[in-house]
């Protein structure tokens, strides 16, 4: 079985950080959401894998290079033109071949293993498995109709749900879904839609199964959603410790955990935590509260008297200000500067 994972989106929803680097390789607690889609094929086996990337996605093959690290072996696939999840799937045609795979898409954050996927594929000898997760707003889902234990209807944001079942962009699919693909016609979006390929190979006769995860998820398709992500992420590898990288310099702070700190970091004089992750290089100096925020490469907060909650400093950015009594919300790309005055207060 091989494995392939979608990246080739354009992530505009997590503007200005997806200008500057693909989505995929925004850190959750500080490894890219690709390592963790990587691994979890690793997880059940499968170490032939293909990515499909847009031509402009540059950075993506030199951070994953050849696979090794991961002990896999890693195919780049170019999609040219964005023209959705199920275009991207038979231009890996000639990769996947005849064999399943497991069907990724690159954002995607699971907690639970892939292993349900595989136990059911073999168990009930189906020509593809969707995975699946009860929400709370089915209307804003792809929602699964399932009887007897098996799928008998995809359908995109329903105004009447026939369940709470969410797809939730894992799959297992055999080479008939190609034969599905090549009858889509684009979406009203423009886009061929990997939930209409699912719905042919149904009509068509073939047998889908499902297989429901209970553990957290998220597409890391948003801001607040990158945030959720890295909490829940950081909870689960250090519970509430915190954990200092390599060659940090730590002086007269205090760490609520969990906390995630990379190697090279200077923190002085700070109060931080809990749910934060700071990637290597960063310069934090005088802070008097930081909590649910992601630091990136480089970035420095010097002489910030007020609360920082829910926030995101992209890389080499800069914040400095001594204005008091009061809680910050910030979304600062690359390379940015903010510098904020003290305020002068008169009595009345």
């Amino acid at each position: 079985m091989k494995g392939l994972i979608l990246c080739a989106g354009r992530g505009s929803r997590l503007h200005p950080f997806s200008y500057s680097q693909p989505k995929t390789l925004l850190p959750v607690a500080n490894h890219p959401v690709l390592h963790y889609c990587i691994r979890k094929l690793r997880e059940v086996g499968i170490q032939d894998i293909g990515i499909v990337i847009h031509p402009s996605q540059s950075q993506i093959p030199p951070m994953v290079g050849d696979g090794s690290q991961f002990g896999a072996t890693i195919t780049f696939i170019r999609q040219e033109v964005r023209l959705g999840i199920a275009h991207a799937v038979q231009l890996a045609q000639p990769f996947l071949q005849d064999e399943p795979f497991i069907l990724l898409l690159g954002d995607n954050l699971l907690m639970d293993s892939l292993h349900g996927l595989t136990k059911a594929f073999t168990k009930g000898k189906s020509d593809g498995v969707v995975m699946l997760s009860q929400v709370e707003r089915p209307q804003d889902y792809g929602i699964a109709e399932v009887q007897k234990g098996r799928l008998i209807s995809v359908e995109e944001k329903p105004r009447q749900p026939k369940s709470n079942l969410a797809v939730i962009g894992a799959y297992l699919f055999t080479p008939p879904i190609f034969e599905s693909i090549a009858t889509l016609q684009p979406s009203p979006r423009g886009e061929l839609e990997i939930t209409d390929a699912i719905q042919s190979m149904i009509n068509r006769g073939f047998k889908l199964a499902h297989s429901v995860t209970n553990g957290k998820y998220s597409d890391v398709g948003t801001i607040d959603r990158w945030l959720e992500a890295n909490q829940w992420m950081l909870t689960r590898e250090l519970g509430n410790q915190h954990q200092i990288g390599k060659g940090t310099i730590v002086k007269n702070s205090k760490i609520t955990g969990p906390v995630l700190i990379g190697d090279d970091c200077v923190i002085e004089n700070c109060q931080i935590g809990p749910y934060v992750s700071i990637q290597n290089g960063v310069s934090l100096k005088n802070c008097s509260y930081l909590e649910n925020s992601i630091l990136l490469e480089n970035c420095s907060l010097h002489d910030i008297a007020w609360k920082i909650t829910n926030s995101v400093f992209g890389r080499s950015s800069m914040m400095t200000g001594q204005s008091s009594n009061s809680t910050g919300v910030f979304i600062v790309s690359d390379k940015s500067s903010i510098c904020i005055p003290a305020v002068k207060r008169e009595d009345v």
